[in-house]
């Protein structure tokens, strides 16, 4: 069964072609952090006009990339959301009248399920169930994913999602857009102990996060600071260790609490090399499932994941269908 899948949902223009629901024969991504560089972050209007742009031949490369045709596709689907309301409607739009002019089943993808599950398509894959954290620049969220399209939500942020934490003081520090990697890169040259930025647990046996807080001891730490530029590295060591301790310990307890031994990091802070190297010492007997860094940012790869599951129980999606900005689980 061969799945075209189509994401949206933000600032990636992504289509790709899976197989069963576990094989990638394709995987296309059109990135805009370019567009948005000079702006700090995503502008939504234009995120939707350069998606418009993209689609077509990021489409049609998946197809040739897999060495398909439309004809030979079973299923079609796109990311109905969360996310921004225009760029959505791009790819959602799009997915809808290949289906109405083909044929084609159309099943809707849920983009946090679509992260949630992207760990299937590693090999070896965890089996069921596990203890998720996913972590992005738009969420920052623990679940408990028992099947497919079985999920609980343990607990979410309060305020920002962890990635937008980075890119907020990434931009404080003059650093630039996206801030996730260039804190993490330099993190690594600078010595986290210099500096020791609060860490907010909130109740420690508890799964939710804040990151407001720490955003605000950075910036006023840069006010009293005499030369930020020679502190960059240990600033960024300091903020990245505050933020991964906190993500670490609620992610091993919620497994604690759980009894598993199976946990996962999904989402695009996923390629975050702190975290992963943290996890890797602190994991203790658990099995840990990172997905490559080609699906740990937004893609269409784990949208086929999630349509795939849901088309096998029996979705369908009418045409007259619309997307939704706001997360639904929980």
């Amino acid at each position: 069964m061969r799945i075209l899948a189509i994401e949206s949902s933000c600032d990636e223009t992504a289509a790709s072609v899976v197989e069963n629901g576990k094989k990638i024969l394709s995987n296309i991504v059109a990135s805009q952090i370019d567009v948005h560089a000079e702006f700090g972050g995503v502008v939504p209007e234009l995120a939707a006009r350069h998606h418009l742009e993209a689609i077509g031949p990021v489409v049609r490369k998946a197809l040739t990339e897999a060495n398909v045709t439309l004809n030979e596709i079973n299923l079609i689907t796109a990311t109905q959301g969360p996310g921004l309301m225009g760029a959505l409607l791009c790819g959602f739009c799009f997915a809808k009248s290949l289906s109405f002019s083909t044929g084609i089943d159309f099943v809707a993808a849920d983009h946090l399920e679509g992260h949630l599950l992207s760990p299937i398509l590693m090999d070896p894959a965890p089996t069921f169930p596990y203890v998720a954290l996913l972590a992005s620049g738009g969420h920052t969220a623990i679940y408990w994913v028992t099947a497919p399209t079985e999920f609980e939500k343990m607990g979410q942020t309060l305020d920002d999602a962890v990635g937008e934490a980075y890119d907020k003081v990434s931009k404080a520090m003059g650093m630039g857009y996206p801030g996730g990697k260039m804190i993490d890169d330099l993190a690594h040259e600078g010595d986290a102990s210099k500096i020791n930025f609060p860490r907010t647990y909130l109740d420690k046996d508890k799964f939710n996060f804040s990151f407001s807080g720490i955003k605000t001891a950075v910036s006023r730490y840069l006010e009293m600071c005499s030369s930020i530029e020679a502190e960059k590295a240990n600033i960024c060591a300091g903020f990245q260790k505050a933020i991964i301790d906190v993500l670490v310990h609620k992610l091993l307890h919620a497994a604690k609490v759980k009894d598993c031994s199976t946990i996962c990091v999904v989402g695009g802070v996923a390629a975050n090399k702190g975290l992963r190297e943290t996890l890797e010492k602190e994991k203790r007997e658990m099995e840990l499932f990172i997905p490559p860094l080609s699906l740990c940012g937004d893609n269409a790869a784990m949208i086929a994941v999630s349509a795939y599951w849901r088309y096998q129980r029996g979705e369908r999606t009418f045409l007259a269908a619309d997307t939704y900005s706001q997360q639904r689980h929980g």
